[in-house]
């Protein structure tokens, strides 16, 4: 009888960390995609939101906010898989000098671990983590790779799809 407590105990210890692994694992995987996809999808919002007007003509670097919201949730939203939900907040948009701060929050998906002692009878408790990712984004650009005339500026750092330059904003 001593022997077959030690293997439900066994069972049960094993079931336990079963349960913590595969709880880990998502917030790890969720964390790592998160972070990724936050980083690249700010950075394009951000070159794409650079005034280039303002800088052919006074021949400093601005941001256009309204642009950079626009681009981010446009962009953030064609990564994302729709059975998830997200929480984007934006900290510290600056025009000038151009910064922005981003944070986006989401829960990994429920796992049922144990009974709740709250929960009602038959219901079982769902057991998520919080995944939070912030990043701050400074434009570092080079006046050197920007080529403006009559008010078009080109970068040879941003491409179009066919690989020629780009225009942007013209006047």
């Amino acid at each position: 009888m001593k022997e077959s407590y030690w293997g439900y105990w066994f069972i049960i210890l094993g079931i336990f960390i079963a349960s913590v692994m595969m709880l880990t694992n998502d917030a790890t995987t969720s964390n790592t995609q998160d972070y990724y996809q936050l980083k690249e999808v700010a950075n394009s919002a951000l070159y794409d939101a650079i005034d280039y007007r303002y800088y052919a003509q006074t021949g400093q670097i601005r941001i256009l906010k309204e642009v950079f919201v626009e681009n981010f949730i446009r962009r953030f939203a064609e990564t994302v898989s729709v059975t998830d939900s997200y929480n984007v907040q934006f900290y510290d948009l600056y025009e000038s000098p151009p910064k922005v701060s981003v944070k986006i929050s989401t829960t990994t998906a429920g796992f049922i671990i144990g009974r709740d002692t709250e929960a009602t009878a038959g219901e079982h408790a769902m057991t998520d983590l919080d995944v939070v990712n912030s990043i701050d984004l400074i434009v570092e650009f080079d006046a050197a790779n920007i080529v403006c005339e009559n008010g078009k500026c080109t970068s040879d750092k941003m491409y179009s799809e066919n690989g020629s330059f780009c225009d942007y904003y013209p006047a």
